[in-house]
């Protein structure tokens, strides 16, 4: 970081650049430079100092919230401190930068919202988004987290509250994987919200009106991404909590045209797929001996299917045999090829039911004759659950305990979050299953005891993933992102589980050591990036001196 730009501020307008303050850690010479005398104590502190400070500081907020609003207010004055702060203890800082608490900061964000952060993009404006975006004081933007807050985690509609979602994202891209926080840029799309309690809440501060839908709402969608390509042409954009009616479309349309991608889709697959591939390390079988059940049929379970079933078919299973090692079940029950109204994007997984057996006095409903998650194990033994359902409590006892039947270490992922939304906890998948589980959950729990054994459940949070994938993108400036890069970075984030790891049921690297295993993440899928030609960069002598070049550190 320079501080000799001739238009760099100076003086008390300097301490208030978060970017380029570094509080006491000015030096005696800087402080004379730059008109910093007598505005901080005399003392010139080191980083360490401030960290010591800082961390005590946040020790003393009394609510995870308090705490959330803390760091919130860290990033705004002394940004490198706040990133240095977040990489010090990723395993404590993380759960309040992200989830589980960026929900409730999300809820309460017209009551707690201090300095806006990021974009907001209304549709008031409507013709003039680019002119718009031009009002954002930095040119080279190389990455947009956007959403329209309709589908904030598995709280529902949040309106312009959920910029708490592409702020919290785009804080992990930088702490997790180094992309510089100075190319990221948080937008919220608002088109209103049906969320009544906001519009009638005084302190809302978005648009009082119901959501536009439709032909409207996609033109309105369109213009802003092609105001990112004329605003920020080298830009990727992140769609980010989009409904199940709009995600999938969306990604659709624009993928194979401009820098994209859609993190709940492929960022969510790709980290199960890891998961997988370390729950069939630890079980010793293979990613062919497995059948999935989904629960929940949405954007999130069908991107996990689609990018398992890319990576049978790669490994030589045809296409049909491999999506027939997937069933979900919706709302309705199971999911079949007689099944009604079934949006296009489940009919590859929309089987016959020849051949399976359904249990005798199973529940049926109109459109399913199993509306059981029980019964639909029963009939279809699948060898792994994954929740993306965001239902407590749907991975119950008996859930549990007919998978455990059923198999000799049942795969158990309960991945919906924020907590109060997972299927079942860690504890109860261990407990329930007699110790054979092997887990991985959307949502953090702490390490346990069953059986006189430690488990430390994994987190199967897509923080693996897509800062990784961002930081290869940011490197090679690719032009589009594909799925084969997340099925790279899931088999890349494999790799580093080690043997230690599985030993006390880790199928991930600890969080711990996240920013490390990001990295190797990243190179490697920089260098399918290179190898796929998808790169604007040449392609240097070193893929891995390269890309650590260009990390972001916040060391002063």
């Amino acid at each position: 970081m320079s501080l000799s730009r001739t238009d760099a501020p100076k003086g008390y307008k300097l301490l208030l650049d978060a970017r380029r303050n570094l509080g006491t850690a000015f030096s005696e010479q800087q402080r004379e430079e730059h008109g910093l005398v007598g505005l901080l104590p005399d003392g010139v502190e080191t980083m360490s100092v401030q960290l010591d400070r800082a961390r005590a500081q946040f020790a003393e907020q009394q609510t995870d919230i308090a705490k959330y609003q803390y760091l919130s207010a860290l990033q705004d004055r002394q940004e490198r401190l706040f990133y240095a702060l977040l990489r010090s203890d990723f395993q404590c800082f993380m759960p309040i930068v992200y989830t589980p608490t960026v929900g409730e900061a999300c809820q309460r964000f017209g009551h707690i919202m201090r300095r806006p952060k990021g974009m907001y993009l209304s549709t008031r404006r409507r013709g003039k988004l680019a002119e718009v975006l031009r009002n954002w004081p930095v040119r080279e933007v190389r990455f947009i987290v956007v959403t329209d807050g309709e589908r904030i985690l598995g709280l529902g509609d949040q309106g312009v509250c959920g910029m708490g979602i592409p702020v919290g994202k785009l804080a992990l891209y930088t702490a997790c994987a180094g992309v510089p926080p100075q190319s990221t840029l948080p937008v919220v799309l608002d088109v209103g919200t049906n969320n009544a309690a906001f519009l009638s809440d005084p302190l809302y501060p978005g648009l009082r009106q119901r959501r536009m839908t439709g032909d409207d709402y996609l033109s309105f969608v369109d213009e802003f991404v092609d105001a990112v390509q004329k605003v920020f042409p080298d830009c990727c954009i992140q769609f980010e909590d989009f409904t199940n009616t709009h995600a999938i479309p969306l990604l659709e349309r624009y993928r194979h045209k401009v820098c994209c991608f859609n993190d709940d889709i492929q960022g969510t697959a790709s980290v199960a797929v890891a998961g997988l591939f370390g729950a069939c390390r630890l079980a010793q079988s293979k990613m062919s001996d497995q059948r999935i059940l989904f629960l929940g049929a949405g954007n999130a379970a069908v991107g996990i299917g689609d990018l398992f079933v890319k990576h049978l078919v790669s490994i030589g299973v045809s296409p049909r045999d491999a999506a027939t090692r997937c069933w979900f079940m919706n709302s309705r029950g199971l999911v079949h090829a007689g099944m009604p109204k079934l949006p296009s994007y489940l009919a590859p997984y929309a089987h016959a039911l020849d051949g399976v057996a359904i249990p005798s006095g199973a529940a049926a409903g109109p459109d399913s004759p199993i509306t059981s998650l029980a019964d639909a194990i029963e009939a279809l033994r699948p060898t792994a659950i994954i929740g993306v359902s965001t239902v407590q409590h749907a991975f119950n006892e008996r859930v549990i305990r007919t998978m455990s039947r059923l198999n000799r270490r049942p795969i158990i992922f309960p991945l919906s979050n924020p907590t109060s939304k997972s299927e079942c906890t860690a504890e109860e998948a261990i407990r329930w299953s007699e110790g054979r589980a092997i887990v991985a959950t959307g949502s953090p729990f702490l390490p346990l005891h069953y059986g006189g054994k430690l488990f430390v459940p994994g987190q199967g949070n897509n923080v693996y993933i897509y800062p990784a994938v961002g930081m290869a993108v940011f490197a090679t400036r690719a032009k589009r992102v594909t799925d084969e890069m997340f099925l790279c970075a899931a088999e890349s984030l494999a790799r580093q589980t080690t043997d230690g790891d599985l030993a006390v049921g880790l199928i991930y690297p600890p969080i711990a050591s996240i920013f490390e295993s990001s990295v190797q993440v990243a190179i490697e899928v920089a260098e399918h990036i290179f190898e796929a030609g998808m790169a604007r960069e040449p392609r240097p002598a070193n893929v891995a001196e390269f890309v650590r070049a260009k990390l972001y550190e916040p060391a002063f």
